[in-house]
């Protein structure tokens, strides 16, 4: 009888501790599944995407005379460079009109095949087709607060003081050149800084004002001085993209 009782006993308490360990592990009410489990010691964070896109921080300071295509190459090198990202080859964003003997250069063939992410990471455009909407307009992500500078700075928009929306493109809409005069389509081919009629297609980074929401191609500038583009709110910036 003795060792019934003690069994019994024995049982009930151990009953009691199961209950009592069980409770001390369950998450309080309310409180299930809101810590996420923590990675495995050792295991790598996923790591960031490298910049590939950026809006010049700064012009060369001489409207559209960049030197040519060469001259705003090395603009969009140098800038990267500084910001730590010139292990990458990049390019200016610009079309070049045919001229005697010179072919017409299409922006869009000179910056590579993507995908494209800005000073944050953020994903512009894929390839070139989404990038410039050949299968599906505003496939990228060219927006104001994603058209970063290489500093991961936001360019101003319309509505901002100065305005500084008008990117220095020379393409149209597809991203290739414009037929005509290289003088009034891409200020002599990003040679000139003469006043009207000389002038250059121009995109809004900010796709904003107008009457069209373009990026690369909202409007043609009055002029190609450094003066002319701040008039109709620019600054004589361009994108850069990372061919590799």
């Amino acid at each position: 009888m003795k060792r019934l009782l003690a069994g019994i006993v024995a049982f009930a308490l151990s009953v009691v501790s199961g209950h009592f360990v069980l409770g001390q592990q369950a998450p309080p009410a309310g409180q299930r599944g809101a810590a996420p489990a923590a990675p495995a010691r050792g295991q790598a964070a996923a790591p960031a995407q490298p910049m590939g896109f950026f809006v010049t921080s700064v012009g060369l300071g001489k409207g559209a005379n960049l030197g040519g295509l060469a001259g705003a190459d090395a603009h969009c090198q140098a800038l990267a460079t500084a910001a730590g990202a010139g292990n990458r080859t990049w390019r200016a964003y610009l079309s070049t009109t045919a001229s005697g003997n010179q072919p017409a250069v299409n922006a869009r063939d000179r910056i590579g095949n993507g995908p494209w992410y800005n000073a944050n990471g953020l994903l512009i455009a894929q390839n070139v087709a989404d990038l410039h909407g050949d299968v599906q307009r505003d496939r990228n992500q060219i927006l104001k607060d994603n058209a970063l500078t290489e500093k991961k700075a936001v360019v101003n928009g319309r509505g901002d003081t100065p305005n500084q929306h008008d990117m220095l493109t020379g393409s149209d809409s597809t991203g290739r050149a414009l037929p005509g005069d290289p003088n009034t389509q891409t200020c002599n081919n990003w040679t000139s800084d003469a006043a009207a009629p000389a002038g250059a297609m121009l995109g809004h980074h900010d796709r904003n004002g107008g009457g069209n929401t373009s990026w690369n191609a909202a409007h043609m500038s009055r002029g190609c001085s450094q003066e002319n583009l701040v008039s109709t709110g620019g600054a004589g910036l361009f994108y850069c993209f990372a061919t590799n």
